[in-house]
């Protein structure tokens, strides 16, 4: 198995497709949420709260979902999640279509959708695991990447454009992309998980043992702790390019087309990734990405949303190289049997603050100016930076190849 190409790997090429398009009408929502509710209540608060409601399940079920996927078939797990999901962004575009969609029920589907990413995400790296053989995992990772960068690049912009045709359209085709990707986990052959034992564990014992194996690892619990921080940084920013474009007089197509060049500089930087990891050692790669992140200080010198989005562009290099390090680091080290659990307890030290950061962002937006909020996220950017280069963890983290 080791030795066919990723291309060739019927299952991986499925997953990744499936994704691709699941992926794809995320973002389409992801500024189509914004929009909505800016249009609907002219309120930036009430913007960070459904950008909060949506990122917040990602936290409080991570450690469920991630027993769920240890426990139970990760197929129908997955399954279940892009069902649910299919069924909620449907009744959410259908009501806004009909011209019935009230802001509580906005922030409903929000939190819904936000739930079955949790589950969804929960058994996602196992399955990746399981299709692809770990010398290839880097390789993996950064079509991942690019996989993520593609969407952030033609997901935004095209958002922005089908909400301008008419305000439910994103979320319909959201609601399209879910089912595309059940289509895609049916059609696999791989089993999605090794044989397993049935556990007899108590539920919290469960529930804690991914957290105590990232614990057991001095280089990935400093990761998961700087990772954390820059989960408040990287949406609080995003929500702020959206908000302060507005006010800036720009089009929802031109917000969606700042985004969007995150997306371009995403993918840029998956494709030097494999250069990039044989050029420099491992720590310098990591701490560089977290250096970028104190960037968007210099809005506080300029305040343009041009300036704001340029910031950005050096992180979207930095990330595929360092997803390519760490995540394979991870896979590699964790059992099978823990791969749902030790994903959630990532997911859920990180998922809690990604939900703060658009919720910090909008309050911060609608009550104070935009450079005193762009500030606090320059000095979260900075606290990352200055953790990661002091870390012994990191300063002793193995090269790629002795993974």
């Amino acid at each position: 198995m080791s030795s066919v190409p990723l291309r060739r790997n019927r299952d991986f090429v499925l997953l990744q497709g499936g994704q691709l398009l699941s992926s794809a009408g995320t973002q389409l929502t992801q500024i189509a949420y914004p929009l909505l509710v800016l249009a609907l209540t002219h309120s930036a608060a009430k913007a960070g709260i459904v950008a909060f409601a949506r990122a917040l399940p990602l936290w409080l079920f991570a450690l469920p979902a991630g027993l769920a996927a240890d426990r139970f078939r990760r197929k129908r797990v997955m399954i279940a999640a892009d069902v649910v999901r299919t069924a909620a962004v449907t009744a959410l575009g259908v009501t806004v279509l009909l011209h019935h969609a009230a802001f509580w029920a906005i922030a409903v589907v929000a939190f819904v959708e936000g739930a079955g990413a949790a589950l969804f995400g929960g058994a996602q790296l196992g399955v990746m695991r399981s299709v692809v053989p770990k010398p290839q995992l880097p390789a993996a990772m950064n079509v991942l990447t690019a996989r993520i960068a593609i969407v952030r690049l033609a997901g935004p912009p095209l958002g922005g454009v089908l909400f301008g045709v008419t305000r439910a359209l994103p979320f319909l085709a959201d609601a399209g992309s879910y089912a595309a990707s059940t289509a895609s986990l049916l059609a696999m052959r791989t089993p999605f998980e090794e044989e397993r034992e049935p556990e007899s564990a108590p539920m919290l014992q469960s529930l804690v043992e991914g957290i105590r194996f990232l614990w057991s690892s001095p280089f990935l619990r400093t990761i998961v702790g700087i990772f954390t921080l820059s989960q408040i940084v990287f949406p609080g920013v995003s929500l702020a390019v959206v908000v302060i474009g507005r006010r800036q007089g720009l089009t929802s197509g031109e917000i969606g087309g700042l985004v969007a060049v995150f997306g371009v500089f995403l993918l840029l930087g998956a494709a030097i990734a494999p250069f990039v990891r044989r050029l420099l050692p491992t720590r310098v790669l990591i701490v560089l990405e977290f250096w970028t992140w104190a960037g968007c200080g210099l809005f506080l010198i300029w305040p343009s949303v041009y300036v704001l989005t340029a910031t950005i562009i050096p992180t979207a290099l930095a990330i595929p190289t360092t997803d390519s390090i760490v995540w394979p680091y991870q896979m590699s080290l964790t059992p099978d049997r823990l791969m749902g659990r030790a994903t959630a307890a990532v997911t859920s030290l990180t998922g809690g603050t990604a939900a703060l950061g658009p919720l910090i962002a909008g309050f911060l937006l609608a009550n104070v100016s935009a450079r005193a909020t762009i500030g606090v996220f320059a000095a979260f950017g900075l606290a990352m930076a200055a953790w990661g280069t002091l870390s012994p963890a990191i300063r002793a983290a193995p090269k790629l190849e002795e993974i």
